[in-house]
C-alpha cells in the first residue's frame, strides 16, 4: 500500500477518471506506478503522479461494498457490434487520428486525397489546437447528422481522454457504451418463481411432451401451492415463461425419450466426443434397406436389399460395403470387416485411373503380394468399430470376429444417432448422388415413391454391388470434402483418398492382411462330441466326414474346462448343407462336412437355418418317424420349392408360387452363393461371370430338384432290393412244361360255387 498527499492508494480501490470507473489491480511502491482495470477489462500502467494530479478523479465506494461489475460478464469486443454500430465507432475513431496525428488513416503513408488540412497539420499546429479545432468543427455541424454519426458527444475532454488508444483499443473507446450495455435480466424472476420454473422442468421431464401453455400452468399451480401469499400478478407472464425456459434450458427441440436418455449419459460422464487423427482408429458400421428396387435372378421379381457401409471416421472413406437380399447377419459383418482389411481387386471397365496409386507402398508391392492389380481404395486394420444396438451387430459371434481381428468394440449410446451422424450422413449422400439416378428408385419415404418402381427395377444384385463399388472407387473416393478438413491444414481442399495419403505419410503404412483362415475362425461355434461312423451333430442334423472315423477323433477331445472332451465344429448359418472342422494336427486343414442327408450324386439347392428349422419343425408337428438322415431329404425337397417339371416354368408355376416363396427360395441361393465367395482363401478373379437369363436360373434350379428326386428315388429302390435274390426271365419251353398247354387250371372257391349253381340249375 501507497500514500500519495492526501490519496490512499491499495489493490480493490475504485476510481472514477473523465466517466470511466477503474479498479487498482496492482501497485508497484518502489517504481511509483500501478495497474488499473476498468470495467471491461482493459488495464493500463499509470504513474501515482499522474493519478495524483489527474484533473477529473473521484473516489467510489470500495469493491466489497459495491456490485462486482468486472467479473459478471466477459470483456467486449468488436464483434458485439452490429456492421452499423462498427461503422460508426470507426468514423469516430477517424476523427480521433486526425487529431492525434493530423490523419484520418493515422499515418502519412495512408493520407487520404487532401490530407493533412491546414487546421491540423501536425507541422504547424500543437495537439491542443487541433483538440480545440476537431471541438469546434463538431459543435458547427448540424445536430441531427452529428447524432446519426455519433460525434455529438466528442468534447475536448473526450478528445483528452481518448488520446494514446489506437487499433481495437480505439475502436471500443469510440463504441457507445449503451451499445453493449449489460443486460438486467428479468426482475419478475425472483427467487420463488425461481424455484416453481426448475420444479416444473424436473416434472415435465419424466412426463409427456406438453406445450408451453401447460408448463406455465404447472408453474401457477405450484406457486399457488407452495406460496400462497405470491401476488398472483407478479407471476411471470407466459411470454416471460417461455423467454426464460429458452435462456435457461434451451429451445427443446430434442425429443422427452431421446432428451432422457442424453442426460443419462451425461450424468455417467459419457458425454465426451472422440478426437480421430488416423485411418481406421474409428470405423462405423450401419444398415439401411437399399432404396432402389432389384430383380433377383432367379424369378426375376422385384425385391428390396439391404446395404451396409463400413465408412473411415478420418478420411470419410468407404473401405467396403456389402448387398444381401435379406437382413444382414453376424457373419456378412464379419466379411465385411474382412473386407477392410483386403485391397479391392480391379474389375472388368476400370481404367488406369482407378488403380492403386502410390500411397506408403508402390503398386507393385501390393500387386505382389495379392496376386492381381489393385483398385484405388485404402485398406487398413480397424483399431475401433462403432456400431448401433442391432441384433447382427449385438451378435457374440461378431464380437469375437472383431476380437480375432484385434479392434476395440465401441458401441453408439442407444437413442443418440449423433455418434453414428456421419454414417447416417453418407447413406444420404450416396442416396442424392447416386440412387436417385437409377431404375427402381423407391425415394426416401412412401409419399415420395413413384408409381411402379417394381416395374422400373431393372438391375441385379450383382450390377448394383458393380454400380456401387464403380461409384466409390471413382467419384467419392476423390470427391472434394471441404467441410472435413484436418484439423493440422484448416482450410485446404481434401478428399478421402488424399488424406489417407497424408496420413500415411505422416505415421507410415502397415500391410497387416488377414489369415486365409480368417473365414472358418469367425463362424459360429459348436461343441460337440464324435459318435463313430454318425459324425456330429448340429443344430438337430447329424454331418460327416470319412476322416471322424479315424481312431484318434474316436476318442474325447484333449480338450479341458468348461468343453472338456468336447470337439469344435463350424457352421455357416447362410449354408447348412455343410459344416467346419479343423484338423487338431496342423491347425490349418479345414475339413468339410456335409450332411449325410445329402445324396452322393448331384447337388441340393442350399438352404439356411431358417429352412433347417422350418425342416425340424414340419417333422415334430407331423410325428414323423426319421430313421436315417436321407429319410429328411424328401420333405427338404417339399419346403424348398416345387418340383414342377421344367417346361412348365416360368409360365404356370410361377403363377403358383407365392411371392414370399419366391423371394425365399432366391434368398437362399443368394446366400449359398456369397457364403462361397466368402470361403475363397484368395482374392476372387477381376472377371465377374455374367448373370444369368431369368427363365435359366429358374431352369437350373428346377433341373437340380428333379435329379436330386430321380436320384432318392434311385437310391430307395436299391435299397429295398439289396436284400432280394435276382431271378432270372424264364423261357417259353420251360414255361409250358412247368403246366400243360391244355389243362385246366383249378377252380378257386368263388367259382366252385357258381359252377356248382349252374348245375343245379
Amino acid at each position: 500500500m501507497a500514500a500519495r498527499g492526501f490519496l490512499q492508494i491499495a489493490p480493490g480501490r475504485r476510481l472514477a477518471l473523465n466517466g470511466v470507473e477503474w479498479t487498482v489491480e496492482d501497485v508497484h511502491g518502489q517504481l511509483g506506478r500501478l495497474v488499473l482495470v476498468d470495467d471491461d477489462g482493459r488495464a493500463e500502467t499509470r504513474s501515482f503522479r499522474w493519478l495524483i494530479n489527474h484533473a477529473d478523479l473521484r473516489l467510489l465506494r470500495t469493491a466489497e461494498a459495491r456490485r462486482p461489475s468486472s467479473a459478471a460478464r466477459q470483456p467486449r469486443t468488436l464483434a458485439d457490434l452490429t456492421k452499423d454500430q462498427l461503422e460508426r465507432a470507426r468514423l469516430r475513431a477517424a476523427h480521433v487520428l486526425e487529431v492525434e496525428t493530423g490523419f484520418r488513416e493515422g499515418h502519412p503513408a495512408r493520407a487520404l486525397p487532401g490530407e493533412p488540412r491546414p487546421a491540423y497539420d501536425p507541422d504547424r499546429t500543437t495537439l491542443t489546437q487541433r483538440r480545440y479545432a476537431k471541438a469546434a468543427e463538431i459543435e458547427a455541424m448540424p445536430r441531427p447528422e452529428a447524432i446519426r454519426c455519433g460525434l455529438q458527444h466528442l468534447s475536448y475532454r473526450t478528445l483528452v481522454r481518448l488520446s494514446g488508444l489506437a487499433g481495437d483499443s480505439l475502436l471500443m473507446a469510440c463504441a457507445d457504451g449503451r451499445w453493449t450495455r449489460r443486460r438486467s435480466g428479468h426482475r419478475s424472476i425472483t427467487k420463488e418463481v425461481r424455484e416453481a420454473i426448475f420444479a416444473v422442468k424436473a416434472e415435465c421431464g419424466e412426463r409427456a411432451r406438453v406445450s408451453l401453455a401447460a408448463r406455465h400452468r404447472l408453474m401457477h399451480q405450484y406457486m399457488s401451492e407452495r406460496f400462497p401469499t405470491f401476488p398472483t400478478e407478479k407471476i411471470p407472464s407466459r411470454w416471460t415463461f417461455a423467454a426464460v425456459w429458452e435462456e435457461w434450458f434451451g429451445p427443446g427441440g430434442a425429443r422427452p425419450r431421446y432428451g432422457r436418455t442424453a442426460e443419462a449419459a451425461a450424468e455417467a460422464g459419457v458425454s465426451g466426443r472422440m478426437v480421430v487423427h488416423r485411418p481406421g482408429q474409428v470405423l462405423v458400421l450401419d444398415s439401411t434397406p437399399m432404396p432402389v428396387k432389384l430383380r433377383e435372378t432367379v424369378f426375376g421379381d422385384a425385391i428390396t436389399a439391404t446395404l451396409t457401409l463400413a465408412l473411415d471416421l478420418y478420411t470419410h472413406g468407404l473401405p467396403a460395403f456389402r448387398l444381401t437380399l435379406q437382413s444382414d447377419t453376424s457373419v456378412d459383418i464379419a466379411m465385411l470387416l474382412r473386407d477392410v482389411m483386403l485391397p479391392l481387386p480391379m474389375r472388368d471397365g476400370w481404367g488406369e485411373d482407378m488403380e492403386w496409386p502410390y500411397a506408403g507402398v508402390p503398386a507393385d508391392v501390393i500387386a505382389e503380394f495379392t496376386g492381381h492389380k489393385v483398385a484405388a481404395l485404402p485398406f487398413f486394420a480397424p483399431e475401433t468399430v462403432t456400431t448401433d444396438h442391432g441384433g447382427p451387430y449385438k451378435n457374440h459371434d461378431l464380437v469375437e470376429a472383431e476380437r480375432e481381428i484385434g479392434c476395440r468394440i465401441l458401441p453408439a449410446r442407444v437413442l443418440r444417432q449423433t455418434d453414428k451422424y456421419a454414417v447416417e450422413r453418407q447413406f444420404h449422400t450416396i442416396q442424392t448422388m447416386l440412387f436417385e439416378h437409377l431404375l427402381g428408385f423407391t425415394g426416401g419415404d412412401v409419399a415420395d415413391r413413384g408409381a411402379d418402381p417394381e416395374r422400373d427395377a431393372s438391375l441385379t444384385l450383382t450390377q448394383a454391388e458393380h454400380v456401387i463399388a464403380t461409384w466409390i472407387v471413382q467419384i467419392w473416393q476423390n470427391r472434394k470434402l471441404g467441410e472435413y478438413a484436418p484439423s493440422w491444414a484448416p482450410g485446404e481442399d481434401h478428399s478421402p483418398n488424399t488424406l489417407f495419403v497424408a496420413a500415411m505419410e505422416q505415421g507410415g503404412f502397415d500391410l497387416d492382411f488377414p489369415e486365409p483362415g480368417f473365414y472358418y475362425k469367425v463362424l459360429r461355434k459348436h461343441h460337440v462330441k464324435i459318435h463313430p461312423r454318425r459324425g456330429v451333430k448340429i443344430l438337430g442334423l447329424w454331418y460327416h466326414h470319412p476322416v471322424l472315423d479315424e481312431p484318434r477323433f474316436l476318442q474325447p477331445s484333449s480338450r479341458g474346462g468348461n468343453h472338456a472332451g468336447q470337439w469344435v465344429v463350424r457352421s455357416d448359418r447362410r449354408d447348412r448343407r455343410q459344416t467346419f472342422f479343423q484338423d487338431p494336427t496342423d491347425h490349418e486343414t479345414w475339413h468339410i462336412l456335409r450332411w449325410r442327408g445329402l445324396p452322393p450324386e448331384g447337388e441340393v439347392p442350399a438352404f439356411s437355418d431358417k429352412i433347417a428349422n422350418d425342416l425340424l419343425s414340419h417333422v415334430k408337428a407331423n410325428r414323423i418317424r426319421i430313421h436315417s438322415e436321407s429319410e429328411l431329404l424328401e420333405h427338404l425337397l417339399e419346403i424348398l420349392g416345387s418340383v414342377t417339371p421344367v417346361d412348365q416354368w416360368p409360365s404356370q408355376a410361377k403363377k403358383r408360387a407365392g411371392k414370399k416363396q419366391r423371394v425365399t427360395q432366391a434368398r437362399e441361393i443368394t446366400r449359398a452363393q456369397a457364403a462361397a465367395a466368402d470361403r475363397v482363401t484368395a482374392p476372387a478373379s477381376a472377371a465377374e461371370p455374367a448373370p444369368a437369363e431369368l427363365p435359366a436360373a429358374w431352369a437350373e434350379h428346377a433341373r437340380t430338384i428333379d435329379r436330386v428326386v430321380d436320384a432318392d428315388r434311385r437310391r430307395r429302390r436299391e435299397e429295398a432290393l439289396a436284400d432280394t435274390r435276382p431271378v432270372a426271365p424264364a423261357t417259353l419251353h420251360e414255361a409250358l412244361n412247368r403246366r400243360p398247354m391244355f389243362r385246366l387250371p383249378p377252380p378257386d372257391s368263388s367259382e366252385a360255387e357258381t359252377t356248382g349253381r349252374e348245375e343245379d340249375a
